[in-house]
């Protein structure tokens, strides 16, 4: 299409700009920590028919797929969509969603009477029911063990709110204030956003702004299209594990066969084990966004965040296997697990495609959640952001020492200690970056964290210590992995517990928690590492003097201020020996 360019670039700006505008008014208003210090919510546009064409608000796996949400919406409804409804939904099988916790508001855009877009908003819910506080049910062996199934439903219905509806999902919920005042934000939010949306196809008018809208699409094929030129043609293999089941050790094996030919490229999942007893099993929804995620970010980040930048993208997920369940598999988990190892694996294969480009691994999360009363009246849920992993690192740049899930990209927000505590029943006593934690490389992966917290209430407790046990961030080029994390609970009595990996337990007791989380993969060879940044590391507490000498053979004064030049060089030199 002979479009103008300008007017292209001003279009995707103001899209992304109004997904951005929809995300501030829930940090502003949301009720719950979760949304208005961690983030955990996404806002995303999508045309009429439920292409994506904008997700620039949020975290990548609530928007990837979000396209899926809105198409079964219009399957459901038809034509019964009218200005002033909004929708509500969350099941996996039957309304595009990726996980039951994480609820869409979806609100239409009409011009001149003619619809023409959605606003929607997909935010992780505190509690919606089940057989856990908090909605991660580790023992859940089918959906309905879950919390509440949500088809498309009308929540709006011409400018009314269904109360009948309203009470419904607050009975629900074992935490119904912080569900109305959030749900109530997430519709703010998406009322903003259509406003917006119906104000710019209007300046351009209809039949041109939906004309400039696809010409945005468009130009995101082409955009990522010219990314895939820079690679050779072939067929690229990798494969990325779980140890677990979620009850039993055992390694779950997720297998991808990246095609690349001239006219795109296919995502083949063919050889992926199949869906499993726990919670980990990914909708297709899910899977979709995590592939593209994984695509994206191996690229430039001026790619366009819209479902165009996709359109060459062929995705082959064989039912059954863990990456497309079949009902009624439990799903709460598959947004960080199996996620997180399906970006892995995919990130191994591009960095078969294109070395220069590898991303070392993220270490996995090991956080769990605490649910209970203050008293007798108040309930709380918990979640234990602050010890997340370490970030992977990349050719140019160290790990992120301390970060959200990689399936958030930084997307979510690590809360504030002091704030935490006004809000729960804790106290926060350590959290410190980990000493060697990161694995070694040119470029040192993320360290992770030491946490340590007193649980001042008896409580539930969900564990999914994903990343306890094993290794899980990878090096890249000659980097190492990071370290495994770890996790110990001491009671109020003395007694000492090592949590399962996933599970849910209560303990009547106040207890303290100490935890240990993963390190991101190192890049490159450690010995290649500036020794100015092994002695600053040394001096920060994240890399030991021991680890200096005999891992990037860095020799360091005795008082720990400069470098020995001289014994570094001949260090160096002797671990770059065969055998050593």
């Amino acid at each position: 299409m002979a479009l103008d360019p300008i007017a292209l670039a001003l279009v995707q700006n103001r899209l992304d700009h109004i997904s951005r505008q929809m995300g501030w008014v829930m940090t502003r208003t949301a009720r719950s920590p979760i949304f208005n210090q961690s983030h955990d919510f996404s806002c995303f546009l999508t045309d009429a028919g439920g292409t994506l064409i904008s997700q620039a608000d949020g975290i990548p796996i609530h928007t990837g797929g979000g396209g899926f949400a809105v198409r079964a919406l219009l399957a459901a409804w038809g034509s019964d969509i009218h200005p002033e409804d909004a929708f509500l939904l969350n099941d996996p099988y039957v309304a595009g969603g990726n996980h039951l916790p994480d609820w869409v508001i979806a609100r239409p855009v009409f011009v001149d009477g003619t619809l023409a877009a959605f606003a929607c908003n997909r935010a992780h819910q505190s509690d919606i029911g089940g057989g856990a506080a908090g909605t991660y049910n580790a023992e859940a062996t089918e959906i309905y063990h879950e919390g509440i199934r949500l088809p498309p439903l009308k929540l709006i219905e011409r400018g009314r709110l269904r109360e009948d509806l309203w009470q419904l999902l607050k009975l629900n919920s074992r935490t119904p204030e912080a569900l109305d005042g959030d749900v109530r934000a997430m519709m703010g939010s998406t009322r903003i956003g259509a406003e917006r949306l119906k104000a710019l196809l209007e300046d351009y008018g209809l039949a041109n702004g939906l004309e400039l809208v696809e010409g945005v699409l468009a130009h995101a094929d082409r955009s990522f299209r010219a990314a895939l030129a820079g690679l050779p043609q072939g067929i690229w293999r990798a494969e990325e594990k779980t140890d677990n089941d979620c009850f039993d050790l055992r390694d779950v094996w997720i297998r991808v066969a990246l095609d690349l030919r001239a006219d795109g490229l296919t995502v083949d999942f063919t050889g992926t084990d199949p869906q499993i007893r726990g919670f980990k099993n990914s909708s297709i929804a899910n899977t979709w966004s995590a592939v593209y995620m994984a695509l994206a970010s191996f690229f430039e980040p001026s790619l366009p965040r819209n479902e165009g930048t996709f359109r060459c993208v062929r995705i082959v997920a064989p039912e059954g296997t863990i990456v497309n369940a079949r009902p009624p598999a439990p799903m709460t988990m598959c947004t960080v697990f199996i996620a997180h190892e399906i970006v892995h694996a995919i990130w191994k294969a591009l960095g078969l495609a294109d070395p220069s480009r590898a991303c070392a691994g993220w270490g996995k999360s090991i956080h769990n959640g605490s649910a209970g009363r203050v008293g007798t009246d108040r309930p709380f849920v918990a979640y234990h952001w602050h010890c997340m992993p370490g970030g992977g690192a990349v050719d140019g740049r160290d790990g992120f020492n301390q970060i959200g899930h990689l399936i958030a990209l930084g997307g979510l927000t690590i809360p504030n200690v002091e704030g935490y505590e006004q809000a729960y029943p804790l106290r926060i006593l350590r959290h410190e970056l980990r000493c060697d934690g990161g694995g070694p490389g040119k470029f040192r992966g993320g360290t992770g964290v030491e946490y340590e917290v007193d649980v001042l209430e008896p409580a539930e407790y969900s564990f999914r210590g994903e990343g306890v046990g094993y290794a899980t961030g990878f090096g890249a080029q000659g980097g190492l992995e990071g370290q495994v994390g770890h996790m110990r609970l001491v009671l109020s009595d003395g007694t000492s517990i090592e949590p399962p990996k996933y599970r849910v337990c209560r303990y009547e007791l106040p207890l303290r928690e100490y935890a240990s989380s993963p390190g991101g993969g190192g890049w490159g060879s450690p010995l290649d590492r500036d020794p100015m940044a092994v002695l600053r590391d040394v001096r920060d507490g994240t890399v030991s003097r021991h680890a200096a000498s005999n891992i990037y053979g860095v020799v360091i004064s005795a008082d720990g201020r400069s470098l020995d030049d001289a014994a570094t060089q001949r260090q160096r030199a002797l671990l770059r020996q065969p055998g050593s």
